[in-house]
């Protein structure tokens, strides 16, 4: 019987089966697609992480110890690939005599370094000028000496003569943040910047300098071991993370005491994982949303034969088939629609893992496991449960109690919309205050967790924006009908009081239509704006990050000035340069960075948000420095440290440029700023270029944004460094949004933006004309027997369009709404994925009119394929019926 029954439903109804399956398939696909750019995307941060760390380990030599024994420990570990020994030394100055006159700076370090050091842990040490062996001094410690590759510097010793030593190169130490790290120390207790004054020179040669200090004075001198380890690591950061700290803490029980490993490789996986956790987040909040339509399309596909099912299976009761029977039957189909939908789906994703997220982004088996059972369970939830309903209906029992069961009122559906949307906004305020954390570290554990508590919101907003739609509408059909017959009249003619009064009479496959639309079209609207933001804060990011298309950097202090930024100004491809002055500045005890800025262009240069700014626009802030030459923006930290109201006088400590001394200088208060272009991230001062200049006797510049009109930048980057030489440091932007570290927006979202765009248009074309589509065909007697009664074609297309054009106008207008408050809401949950969050909603209008355009022609299609049904004989559709 069961074969029969396949038989007859692959002949007869195969077209709701493909139907169905498709549906199932969609839902597959979409999940599984969704884990590849998960696992990609993990793979992508793992990877990214790990090759920007020099140093894995920083192992600090207990006092006492023996750096030998530390140093064998650590390179007999299995996943060591390269350990040197590493000298720290503290000095009480460095004097330089060049051009007849001494330049002498405070305490600094000394670093003395085995040969081969910049050979294994590349990236550590950059070489600007002169050799990269010998006696090296750090770029700043060179500024403020005045020395070059061939002069003497003196360095001194606590408590002993001091001793000179010949400059042979200047070098950056691109990451001095964690070389001159306290190792073991905690978070809050770390230096807040690098020394001033940093010297290098050869193992063997600081071993002479700084041996007999070590005897005197230990506390001055200690020894670290720096080594590479292996990174043949899990892809996800937060087991990658795992492995490296459990190889630590392994490496220091080994050392039992006799060093402290600083891991540097684990710190960046611990940031990584955090941004892992928000990668994850993404999957759920853009992924589980498409899924669920998926089902509902299948639903409503499976659904659209519900009449002609009943009518099937009392027959076969009448013929003898038990209730088990038809169960085992609905059961075969809902097997036929998932095996075939879950196949059809992985093929799809597997196809788009490779082609969106290459090789890392096919999905690995857990994922497809997933992805199968959410097909299963949707196979399950719109074939089987409905064949189950049917027959528990069809006792007399149950019969009895279906007619004496009261409806729910209209206005407990009207309560429940309000309540749902209300509690939606309750915890989205909860879920978007201030110093809300999405992703968790509690303390005092090493793992990190999500608040799913936020994804309440969102849900709830989908549940009260669906049934509020379906409310409206609703109303609309019922009570509306002199309202509707007149928006119909132009579709339904002279007909459209009767069209009016079929709609209202049957108004269930018209809601359905109506919200299935909207909510694909909110799902497509809401993803398009958050991808296209998201694209856009990514850029911002990277802007932010490097300064402009092209960025030189010189050392604080430098001689840089007008000069140089003429010179790179006449480079081809070059279309403005912008000179930002970098300086030290004492607030108090604090030494932060300073940034002196031209208040009229620097705006533009620079690419300034308002979000960058607390208390103003960009260019109102701006204005203010153009106001009031003296005026000074700081961070939210410093004024909330220092207590500073608008107008306060700040007194800063600068470098003057003729005496190369310490003075202070006066300044007000004006506002708040939070970010800026190659500012550090914490602390910072912005002030007007032109009273720094005065103040201090210089307009040296430590920064030139150049701008290269978006193009060209690598080729204008190479000219830039023949052009002003070694010491220049010059990134330029293509290369910036590579390495801008672990954050998500680091990320290539593309991929991603493809796939979940390609389906929110599948499927909001498929919820206006697929379901449309099925509605009509369900009229298709109601309109066989309107022709028969007479109503000519033109009047029976009337109908039709009518509907079309009922559902396209009602769901596109909920699903604008929806889409605009959902997008809303997933930017400003989500606001951790955006550094800096952003200050407007970036809205893809060229999407969203192919979507429109897509939505509008399936439902067309799927209006005038049912017209032209309507038109043929009567007797002909009665009888196909």
């Amino acid at each position: 019987m069961i074969r029969i029954w396949l038989s007859g439903l692959l002949r007869r109804r195969g077209g709701r089966l493909l139907g169905a399956a498709v549906g199932v398939a969609t839902a597959v696909a979409l999940l599984a697609a969704l884990g590849g750019f998960l696992g990609a995307t993990r793979a992508t941060m793992t990877s990214q992480s790990v090759r920007g760390v020099p140093v894995d380990w920083q192992v600090q030599v207990t006092t006492g110890a023996d750096t030998r024994a530390v140093l064998d420990t650590v390179r007999a570990d299995p996943g060591t690939r390269t350990a040197l020994p590493v000298g720290y030394a503290d000095t009480s100055g460095l004097t330089a005599t060049t051009g007849g006159t001494a330049q002498t700076t405070g305490p600094g370090t000394v670093l003395g370094l085995p040969p081969g050091y910049a050979a294994s842990f590349p990236g550590e040490v950059r070489v600007l000028a002169g050799r990269g062996d010998g006696v090296l001094l750090a770029q700043q410690t060179a500024a403020n000496l005045r020395a070059a590759p061939g002069d003497t510097v003196s360095v001194g010793r606590a408590g002993l003569p001091p001793v000179d030593v010949r400059v042979d190169g200047v070098v950056d130490l691109p990451h001095a943040d964690s070389l001159f790290q306290k190792v073991g120390a905690p978070p809050q207790s770390q230096p807040s910047a690098p020394p001033d004054n940093v010297l290098l020179l050869p193992q063997a040669d600081w071993h002479s300098l700084f041996d007999p200090l070590a005897k005197a004075r230990p506390d001055l001198v200690h020894d670290q071991v720096h080594a590479r380890r292996d990174h043949t690591l899990p892809h996800d950061p937060a087991s990658a993370y795992t492995a490296a700290t459990g190889s630590a803490h392994h490496t220091e029980v080994r050392l039992a005491g006799a060093g402290v490993v600083g891991d540097n490789l684990g710190a960046v996986l611990d940031a990584a994982r955090s941004d892992a956790l928000y990668a994850q987040l993404l999957f759920l909040f853009l992924g589980v949303p498409g899924a669920l339509l998926a089902g509902a399309l299948t639903a409503a596909v499976a659904g659209a034969g519900a009449a002609r099912r009943r009518r099937e299976q009392s027959l076969l009761r009448t013929r003898g088939a038990s209730s088990g029977r038809l169960l085992a039957l609905a059961s075969v189909e809902a097997a036929i629609v998932a095996v075939a939908g879950g196949a059809v789906g992985l093929g799809v994703a597997a196809l788009l893992g490779r082609t969106a997220f290459g090789t890392a982004g096919t999905f690995d088996a857990a994922w497809a496991g997933v992805a199968l059972g959410v097909g299963a369970l949707i196979a399950g939830a719109t074939v089987l449960l409905p064949v189950r309903r049917d027959l528990k209906a069809a006792t007399v029992v149950a019969g009895r109690a279906s007619m004496e069961r009261r409806p729910v009122p209209r206005t407990a559906w009207w309560a429940l919309a309000a309540g749902l949307l209300g509690a939606s906004l309750a915890v989205f305020r909860v879920t978007s205050g201030t110093n809300y954390a999405l992703v968790l570290a509690p303390e005092g554990t090493p793992t990190l967790s999500v608040d799913y508590w936020a994804f309440a919101g969102p849900a709830l907003l989908w549940a009260g924006g669906a049934l509020l739609a379906w409310l409206l509408v609703d109303l609309l059909l019922r009570r509306g009908r002199p309202v509707l017959a007149r928006l119909l009249r132009p579709a339904a003619g002279p007909l459209s009081g009767t069209v009016a009064a079929s709609l209202s009479r049957q108004r269930g496959t018209v809601l359905r239509a109506v919200v299935l639309l909207a909510l694909a079209t909110a799902f497509a609207a809401s993803t398009a704006v958050f991808n296209s933001t998201y694209r856009q804060q990514a850029e911002v990011d990277s802007v932010l990050t490097n300064g402009a298309d092209v960025t030189v950097t010189e050392s604080p202090g430098s001689t840089t000035g007008p000069a140089d930024a003429a010179k790179v100004a006449k480079l081809p491809g070059v279309r403005g340069v912008e000179p930002l002055q970098h300086r030290f500045a004492y607030v108090g005890p604090d030494l932060q960075d300073l940034y002196g800025v031209r208040p009229s262009t620097v705006i533009g240069a620079g690419q300034l948000q308002d979000a960058y700014f607390s208390g103003g626009t960009a260019r109102q802030l701006m204005d203010r420095l153009t106001a009031r030459p003296d005026g000074l923006l700081v961070s939210a930290e410093t004024a909330h440290d220092f207590q500073l109201h608008p107008g306060d006088q700040v007194r800063l400590r600068l470098q003057d440029g003729r005496t190369h001394q310490l003075r202070t200088v006066a300044f007000h208060f004006v506002g708040i700023v939070k970010e800026f272009p190659t500012a550090p991230k914490d602390s910072f001062l912005v002030a007007n270029s032109t009273y720094v200049a005065q103040a201090t006797g210089s307009d040296a510049v430590g920064t030139l944004l150049v701008d290269t009109g978006g193009s060209g930048q690598r080729g204008v980057a190479r000219q830039v460094r023949s052009a002003l030489g070694p010491a220049a440091q010059v990134t330029d932007l293509p290369s910036t949004r590579t390495v801008t570290g672990s954050s998500l927006t680091a990320v290539d979202l593309s991929g991603l933006t493809r796939v979940e765009l390609g389906f929110a248009l599948v499927i909001g074309a498929a919820a206006g004309g697929l379901v449309l589509a099925l509605g009509l065909t369900e009229r298709r007697r109601t309109l066989a027997l309107a022709s028969v009664l007479g109503a000519r074609g033109r009047q029976l297309s009337g109908f039709v369009w009518s509907e079309a054009a009922l559902v396209a106008v009602a769901g596109a207008a909920c699903g604008a709404v929806l889409g605009w408050a959902l997008s809303q809401m997933l930017v400003k949950v989500l606001t951790g994925v955006f550094d800096p969050p952003p200050a407007t909603l970036a809205v893809p209008w060229g999407y969203l009119g192919i979507l429109a355009a897509a939505v509008v022609a399936a439902l067309a299609t799927a209006a005038w394929t049912a017209a032209r049904h309507a038109k043929q004989p009567p007797l002909t559709e009665l009888k196909e019926l």
